[in-house]
């Protein structure tokens, strides 16, 4: 029995399109992403996406792109781990954000690390990304 609890808990977790979008040509269809990985690929498209780029929801998405051309010091990175974390808290209701790491390195971009928990299995996350700033 509590293997199907598990089960039932992960199927909550959620399928859609995998991202980037991509053809499963063994079953003659587009690529789909489950459970965590759909949790990890959503959030990529949050923080990849400027708001004002969707037209029906022009508030979605991460701020962070605003401070592109800032200068890669402390400051610019705890302004990019508040948008982060403000965005990831909007807009994707299935984790609750732990922490948001961000800090520039010597070639000029900004490392930024993100832990959540996956709110239905209690299961603890990372994701790392690396921005590209332009000072």
């Amino acid at each position: 029995m509590r293997g199907l609890e598990s089960e039932v808990r992960k199927d909550f977790l959620g399928r859609g399109w995998k991202f980037p979008f991509q053809f499963d040509a063994a079953r003659g269809s587009t690529a789909l992403s489950e459970y965590e990985e759909n949790i990890k690929q959503c959030i990529t498209v949050i923080l990849a996406t400027k708001p004002g780029e969707r037209q029906m929801l022009p508030e979605f998405g991460c701020r962070a792109h605003e401070l592109m051309f800032a200068p890669s010091t402390r400051a610019t990175s705890t302004l990019i781990a508040h948008h982060v974390k403000t965005a990831l808290e909007r807009w994707e209701q299935r984790i609750e954000v732990s922490s948001v790491d961000a800090w520039p390195d010597a070639s000029g971009t900004i490392r930024v690390q993100v832990h959540y928990k996956i709110r239905s299995t209690l299961s603890e996350q990372d994701l790392n990304l690396l921005l590209t700033s332009g000072g």
